[in-house]
């Protein structure tokens, strides 16, 4: 795997602390810039703020749902092009092809996937 991928801003959007603990510590391992928020609301703050390469994404969170940040991002000029991966508990397809209709990246449930695979497919992204 080609180093070019490190140094690349990861925003990690994460209301469950000790989830986002593993994937911060991990994704910093990887070499990534990782800044984490705990809610919707400041997701969008950081996500105009910090231009990251990539945003991971919860769906169900306090304030704004991953869902609705998806929604803006995608409508906001400066963040459409943003990559996103949404990172969730929710497992139903209908909520799948919804954020698929809102234009994500790449959807993964988390109870079907480990860590290395959500670091696989970061890198796949970035790498496009």
């Amino acid at each position: 795997m080609s180093d070019d991928l490190s140094g690349k801003k990861i925003l990690l959007v994460e209301d469950d602390d000790a989830l986002a603990n593993v994937y911060m510590m991990r994704l910093k391992a990887e070499s990534f810039d990782v800044r984490r928020v705990a809610n919707g609301e400041d997701a969008l703050a950081a996500a105009k703020e910090q231009k990251p390469d990539l945003v991971l994404l919860d769906a169900m969170m306090p304030k704004v749902s991953g869902f609705d940040v998806l929604d803006i991002l995608r409508n906001t000029p400066e963040t459409a092009n943003l990559k996103v991966i949404m990172l969730t508990a929710l497992s139903q397809e209908s909520d799948k092809q919804r954020a698929q209709g809102l234009g994500v990246d790449d959807y993964l449930v988390k109870s079907q996937v480990v860590i290395s695979d959500v670091i696989d497919r970061i890198k796949y992204h970035l790498s496009q």
